[in-house]
């Protein structure tokens, strides 16, 4: 089969790091011919985002170029734009600061409206942003059960900070440790609750918290 400038691409940089598919696929924690499989047999069609997303900062190149369509920039001409306020979905599930909520039926029940001014002054695009409610004390005193987290779902490198994660398929809202080598350790502000140590390829990271809401 003619391979696409995706999986050429893909190639290219590899043979330019000097390291095999093979090595690259176990690094993304997958079969070790799962790369070979997508340049060579077109299966899968498409590499998943986190996928593609962690061999473009490996690689230090655009995500383009392995293959992502490149959204249009938050500017003026972009369709939410044209509205002095953007209703960000909010979706009937929680994200557990406690044991873990279940992840199931994350249906929009309702909206919150911001300023199109202030999202675009964070850096926020608004078809990439939810909000969820918490769940639990974990992580009090920064987030109190009931409040209310804008989520920023764009996807960006692994760092530290508050994220919403989906880990044996709950919802938790942890900070994130991503110092130690191997592991990614879920942190609770509330220490009652010790830390929590996964490897990397158990976790999805669904989105960084970059606002809070609640009653007082």
């Amino acid at each position: 089969m003619e391979i696409d400038p995706a999986r050429r691409r893909l190639l290219e940089l590899a043979d330019e790091r000097r390291v095999s598919l093979t090595r690259l696929s176990q690094m993304l924690g997958k079969n070790p011919s799962y790369l070979q499989q997508f340049v060579r047999k077109g299966s899968p069609r498409k590499l998943e985002e986190q996928d593609r997303g962690m061999l473009a900062r490996f690689f230090d190149v655009d995500e383009a170029e392995l293959g992502k369509i490149k959204e249009k920039s938050f500017a003026k001409t972009d369709q939410f734009a044209k509205a002095d306020w953007i209703d960000v979905p909010r979706l009937a599930v929680g994200a557990s600061a406690g044991p873990g909520a279940d992840a199931e039926g994350e249906l929009v029940f309702d909206t919150i409206r911001f300023s199109w001014r202030w999202l675009r002054s964070m850096g926020l695009q608004p078809g990439q942003l939810s909000t969820i409610v918490v769940s639990g004390d974990s992580m009090e005193p920064t987030l109190r059960d009931g409040d209310e987290i804008l989520v920023d779902r764009a996807l960006r490198p692994r760092r530290d900070g508050i994220h919403v994660v989906r880990l044996g398929g709950g919802l938790l809202v942890k900070r994130l440790d991503t110092g130690r080598p191997g592991k990614i350790v879920l942190l609770s502000d509330n220490p009652a609750y010790p830390p929590l140590a996964c490897d990397p390829q158990e976790l999805e990271v669904i989105g960084r918290v970059v606002w809070k809401g609640g009653r007082i």
